[in-house]
């Protein structure tokens, strides 16, 4: 295979060890922990060109470039992470990592406990978007980064740098918030909790404790997808791609695969049966629902979001019905209510909440425009 020009090339994931306690906003601790990274480009000698992507709820470290000569997958970002591209390496650092909790090399319930010998599973402590932030903060320490030029998130990732811009003001001087909110509606709930019963009522899943009986729980994991893939697609897209297309060209009379869409369906929940955890998936939907920076604030986005000193880059999609505009304009309206620096874009595409993950050509000029050194402010190079 032949890697592209503008590709950061062949990459090497390393891993961070971190032999502190973590205490976790649920109260308990993990006694020690680790997180698998990868970087891309070049830190400066300031330190002043950093930016750190935040993933969503399936996403990893593995956001650019590929592992070997013959890799035909590259990382899940690999579309705006690379040289000239809007997140452009050849300017700035890029910094990537898999999340606590995560089943990608970082400490997750796959690991072993050090406290018992045993592998966490369900004994894994729930952990939220600010537990990921701090942690990301102890990797910024480590890394020598005082302050990012940016942190930027999709979904999920966008939720942890809304935190960042309101835990740590003074460590960020952009923050890209894309196809994100500011908390989960109560549909968006209902929709994890459909995922989280497919996976718990799985008689294969043990009560979380499946490796140890030497199995998994397939059939829960690919519903709990199927259930969240319908919500990234739209409907028009949907109609698009399958509409009522028969797989054999004909009624078949039986409870099998017929149409189209549900060969789709089936295969995106078998394909990622295969390389995700059940108990990740329980994790990361928990910290989806828990999130809500107004919650210590009397409820008030506004008073949350006045912490910030950055400048926002927020960004929505037409067609995304998982993350509407109008969350993402609830971000908007706070920051111009609070006279801060905002600018916002809503993005005309076919592809949904999934729209985050392709090269749109506006989304992707704004992005790289916002990224660009504004005046007042450090040159990234």
């Amino acid at each position: 295979m032949v890697i592209a020009a503008d590709s950061v090339g062949i990459v090497t994931p390393r891993r961070e060890c971190f032999e502190q306690p973590l205490l976790l906003e649920c109260g308990r601790t993990l006694p020690r922990f680790e997180l698998m990274i990868e970087t891309y480009g070049t830190l400066n000698a300031d330190a002043s060109n950093a930016i750190l992507i935040c993933h969503a709820l399936s996403g990893n470290h593995h956001a650019a470039g590929v592992y070997h000569d013959n890799d035909s997958k590259a990382g899940w970002w690999d579309s705006c992470i690379g040289r000239g591209k809007a997140i452009d390496t050849e300017h700035f650092f890029v910094v990537s990592l898999n999340n606590i909790g995560g089943c990608n090399g970082s400490t997750g319930p796959t690991c072993i406990n050090p406290e018992t010998g045993r592998i966490y599973g369900p004994d894994f402590p729930l952990v939220t978007v600010r537990d990921w932030v701090r942690v990301q903060a102890l990797l910024s320490d480590r890394l020598g980064v005082a302050v990012w030029h940016a942190v930027v998130g999709g979904s999920l990732g966008g939720m942890q740098a809304q935190q960042w811009a309101v835990d740590y003001p003074e460590r960020l001087r952009h923050c890209v918030v894309i196809a994100s909110t500011p908390k989960l509606s109560a549909q968006n709930i209902a929709f994890n909790e459909v995922a989280r019963q497919s996976i718990l009522s799985d008689p294969d899943f043990y009560g979380g404790r499946y490796l140890e009986h030497d199995t998994y729980p397939r059939r829960g994991l690919i519903l709990a997808r199927m259930v969240g893939h319908l919500t990234y697609l739209t409907d028009e897209a949907m109609k698009q791609k399958f509409g009522r297309d028969l797989k054999s060209g004909k009624f078949l009379y039986g409870y099998d695969v017929e149409f189209q869409v549900e060969s789709y369906l089936r295969y995106q929940g078998e394909q990622f049966s295969k390389n995700f955890d059940a108990n990740t998936y329980l994790i990361m939907t928990k910290a989806l629902d828990y999130f809500d920076p107004s919650r210590e604030y009397g409820e008030s986005l506004q008073t949350a979001l006045s912490r910030a000193t950055c400048r926002f880059l927020v960004v929505a999609f037409t067609t995304d019905w998982r993350f509407a505009p109008s969350r993402s304009e609830e971000i908007v309206d706070a920051l111009i209510a609070n006279g801060q620096h905002v600018s916002y874009i809503n993005v005309d595409a076919p592809q949904g909440h999934d729209a985050f993950l392709f090269p749109i050509p506006r989304y992707v000029n704004a992005l790289r425009a916002f990224l660009l050194p504004h005046e007042g402010s450090r040159h990234a190079s």
